[in-house]
């Protein structure tokens, strides 16, 4: 019998996790809880595709959550637009975004690129604040329906709200993970490791490093806009939050502590970051202490992220 490779198990463990943790929810709220995860998990699976395969740094990503978030409260109203195809037009846009801003930024290193996103993502959201007129300002502004759940009631399936969210989300992560796992397998997830290792070794064997950059900031600015689109269509609502820094440094540490070079390292990470505040809720002053200390916890002793070295040590123990 075949071993199964890498891709397929972890695709097979995220397809049952999906699949089988509905039956432990106590109440209808988890699959909210459930959707969020997926939709964060989404978005840390862009910051694994840039940071964890090609070396970078972004601290301004949740900007192109706003850009996803706000294109499907924005296009259904003044373009006529499905609210579908308002995710794929500001999955467009943050992509072009992506491109134009990268090139001239992505020519830095360290901390000079962390401080460059990070003014990308903090103008972003100084715009969606400010422009009341069009964005409802720091208030606000609401999300039309996606308009599926009652196609698929049509079809004979009757879910709730939270249990289509759910789903829905899920299989968005799942399908996000593939194309994540395809590419680390691909010539160009090479090319990107091979950059990670060095840019100067990549430059050295004919690998375009400027091409290569360029190439993981605009896909993982897509996963971050498509996260944005699916919180916003989820919530039925939207605020400027969704692009603040704060958002931002919580997609960093997601896949930080999870494991940043693993995919489902990062959706682990993101797992447990979006389930500890619901957790912690009666510490709730000390919320952000507790999560402070885990995380300085992880970086001295599990450099690697949880995931990957909770597995390479039960790995060395069954060796």
């Amino acid at each position: 019998m075949p071993r199964l490779t890498a891709k397929s198990a972890t695709l097979l463990v995220l397809a049952a996790l999906i699949a089988v943790t509905p039956f432990f929810f106590p109440s209808g709220y988890y699959y909210r809880v459930g959707a969020l995860i997926f939709v964060n998990g989404l978005a840390v699976t862009g910051i694994v595709i840039l940071t964890g395969y090609a070396g970078q740094i972004s601290l301004g990503h949740a900007g192109f959550a706003g850009i996803g978030g706000y294109a499907c409260a924005l296009a259904p109203t003044h373009l006529g637009l499905h609210p579908s195809l308002a995710v794929v037009l500001g999955a467009a846009i943050s992509g072009v975004l992506a491109y134009l801003v990268g090139r001239p930024i992505l020519r830095l290193k360290g901390y000079y690129l962390a401080v460059a996103t990070l003014g990308f993502g903090i103008l972003v959201s100084m715009v969606l604040n400010n422009e009341r007129q069009l964005t409802g300002g720091p208030d606000g502004i609401a999300v039309p329906e996606l308009g599926l759940r009652g196609l698929l009631k049509d079809w004979g399936l009757d879910l709730t709200n939270g249990q289509f969210w759910y789903f829905f989300c899920g299989i968005a992560l799942l399908i996000g993970a593939w194309i994540a796992l395809n590419l680390h397998q691909s010539p160009s997830g090479r090319a990107l490791r091979a950059l990670h290792g060095s840019e100067i070794a990549a430059g050295t064997v004919g690998i375009d490093v400027a091409r290569v950059k360029l190439q993981a900031f605009v896909i993982s600015a897509v996963y971050a806009s498509v996260a944005g689109s699916l919180v916003a269509l989820q919530n039925k609502f939207i605020t400027p939050d969704v692009a603040g820094f704060m958002h931002s440094i919580e997609m960093v540490t997601m896949a930080v502590l999870g494991g940043a070079g693993s995919v489902l390292g990062a959706i682990f990470g993101a797992g447990i970051l979006t389930l500890l505040p619901q957790a912690l809720t009666v510490f709730a002053e000390y919320e952000q202490l507790v999560l402070g200390l885990v995380m300085m916890l992880v970086m001295i002793f599990l450099r690697e992220g949880l995931l990957p070295s909770v597995l390479r040590k039960l790995r060395g123990r069954g060796e």
